[in-house]
């Protein structure tokens, strides 16, 4: 069965480009085209894709509004497309539900490779890579005085982790950090098994979509901040 794939951006020779790559390949079908957000949303709608590729800066409707209407109304996974590997758009889109990000000068098979990816329900992002970018992203608002928007005031973030065990917080944090489920099963000394059902139970309990929306939600509740060392 094909991946149904919509590909949104506001410059067509991208969108061809992309249309182009995936098309040529077997398990992959590109069932729609926009060049807005809105138009996107309303593709997302009509064509029930499994993937829609959709540009931050979007036309008529911004790909953030966009990302966030087509991940409340479907399971349709999310991935953004940007120009910079620090985008100050980002931090919101993946809030808003996405599943990760690529550069627009993505290579071919990394492009196929993140489709395939997020249609079978995976993060695009490395933790590590996700922790980054939305440290940066913080770091740079707060140079610039300008206060992060939160979808959630801190303490009511922080409340919503009452619901976890104090293992589960545990995992969430390091998650956060950046660790692999090996790495976090070699600290707990237990077997990555137990680990993913951790994740599992974490994603379930807090309602969230993937491993990338928790480490949103570790950083919104004040479990980690910018500047937290990396994991040896």
């Amino acid at each position: 069965m094909s991946i149904r794939v919509v590909v949104a951006d506001d410059q067509e020779l991208v969108r061809s480009g992309f249309t182009m790559i995936l098309e040529a390949q077997p398990d992959i079908e590109v069932v729609a085209e926009a060049g807005d957000g809105a138009a996107a949303v309303a593709a997302v709608g009509e064509h029930r894709p499994d993937v829609l590729l959709l540009d931050v800066r979007m036309p008529v409707m911004d790909g953030i509004e966009a990302a966030r209407q087509v991940c409340a109304r479907s399971d349709c996974r999310v991935v953004m497309l940007t120009t910079f590997d620090v985008d100050e758009y980002v931090y919101e889109a993946l809030a808003a539900g996405a599943s990760g990000f690529l550069l627009k000068d993505v290579r071919r098979d990394d492009l196929v490779h993140a489709v395939r990816l997020a249609a079978s329900g995976d993060s695009l992002l490395a933790p590590t890579v996700t922790r980054r970018l939305i440290a940066d992203v913080i770091r740079l608002r707060r140079e610039r005085q300008r206060p992060a928007p939160q979808p959630q005031a801190p303490q009511a973030a922080a409340g919503r982790l009452s619901v976890l065990t104090a293992r589960e917080a545990e995992t969430l944090r390091l998650l956060a950090r950046g660790l692999t489920n090996a790495e976090i099963a070699a600290a707990f000394t237990v077997s990555e098994h137990t680990v993913k059902t951790h994740v599992s139970s974490v994603l379930t309990k807090l309602g969230l979509r993937d491993r990338v929306q928790a480490v949103i939600c570790a950083y919104e509740a004040g479990l980690v901040t910018p500047g937290t060392p990396d994991p040896a």
